[in-house]
């Protein structure tokens, strides 16, 4: 399922192959957030046209709406969303932390209060699994607990040990034709991680992720955290560093040996005025760009939006013209392919300071 072709010299970063049902993915990938089978104004034609391998969507809010069922119905999450490639979908375990209002954690399972419609919905290890096989993706991941930080010790502590419960549960629920990832929690301490990736690794997941991070806590913590997991996780397997991050984060998590990311900063940034360039987050609102002929950033012009000028860009969100978000949110996701791409390239041409150098103010 997976092949590492070469690594870098001088770090831990490495490019390869993840080979998956719906087809290949060149590794360090990114996967953009279709939280609810869309990744927001874009569809499956754009994210082709861009270049993308393999996007990410959620259990738990699918369960909700349209329903599981539903989709199954159809065909399937791929037929339904019109996305042919490789998908991996998150369990609902981000959701025991984000939703941490309206739900209970009970020992065997998790009790949401829905936010659509106020009805219940208990999601166990179970059923995450069987839910994501029914939507016939390509990899599932396990339901874990994720903590939101900062917490207390002994909150991770809960958390980590009902993850690993749930893993194994997880694991029995597991049919012979899916891919399954475990996830390693602990928070911020050494020690926990440590003992959860000891537990973690030594089950029979097709894939390792390092979850709770980017969860609240200082970037500071983050970083220390990725350095510390990473490159316990087995060396013959893909490394998922779950919702991270930043261009400058995701090149210091590769440097370290993540192969797999997703976050929602490029679409929601786009929303937000906000468009990535190699010298940093530009404000499209800035009085600077309404007059300004020609890109955000000379070294961030991608075919996709080449044709849009900074100020008519500028000029759309001023005029609450959804185009404007839609341009953005292209852009950011151009931006980040490219990082992927360069990424990897660097990996293979053993050109990994260069490649640093070039996204430090990104």
């Amino acid at each position: 399922m997976f092949e590492i072709h070469h690594k870098a010299s001088g770090c831990s970063a490495r490019a390869g192959i993840l080979k998956l049902p719906h087809g290949e993915v060149q590794t360090p990938a990114f996967m953009p957030v279709g939280t609810q089978a869309a990744v927001k104004t874009t569809g499956a034609e754009d994210l082709e046209r861009i270049g993308f391998q393999m996007i990410l969507s959620n259990t738990y809010h699918l369960i909700l709406r349209p329903g599981i069922e539903t989709i199954s119905k159809i065909g399937g999450l791929h037929k339904f969303m019109g996305w042919s490639r490789p998908i991996l979908t998150d369990s609902g375990g981000y959701q025991v932390m984000s939703l941490a209002l309206a739900r209970k954690i009970l020992p065997d399972k998790v009790r949401f209060k829905s936010h659509i419609d106020g009805t219940v919905l208990e999601l166990s290890p179970e059923k995450a699994v069987e839910a994501q096989r029914a939507l016939g993706v390509d990899i599932s991941m396990a339901l874990d607990v994720c903590p939101a930080l900062p917490c207390t010790q002994n909150e991770m502590l809960e958390a980590m040990e009902l993850t690993h419960a749930w893993a194994e549960r997880s694991l029995a629920a597991k049919h012979s034709d899916q891919i399954l990832f475990g996830i390693v929690q602990g928070g911020t301490s050494e020690e926990l991680r440590e003992q959860s990736i000891g537990f973690i690794s030594h089950l029979p997941f097709d894939g390792f992720a390092i979850g709770g991070v980017s969860v609240g806590e200082p970037k500071e913590s983050q970083h220390p955290v990725v350095e510390f997991c990473a490159p316990k996780l087995p060396e013959n397997q893909p490394r998922y560093l779950m919702g991270v991050g930043t261009p400058k984060d995701i090149v210091h998590a590769v440097k370290h040996g993540c192969d797999l990311f997703d976050c929602v900063l490029p679409t929601r940034m786009a929303r937000h005025n906000c468009v990535y360039t190699l010298n940093g987050v530009v404000n499209i609102l800035n009085e600077k760009w309404k007059t300004h002929d020609g890109p955000f950033d000379e070294r961030s012009v991608f075919d996709v939006t080449s044709r849009y000028t900074a100020a008519y860009i500028r000029h759309l969100f001023k005029s609450g013209e959804p185009l404007g978000p839609r341009l953005a949110t292209i852009h950011n996701l151009a931006f980040y392919h490219r990082l992927m791409r360069e990424i990897r390239q660097a990996i293979v041409d053993d050109s990994w300071p260069a490649l640093e150098e070039r996204y430090a103010n990104a």
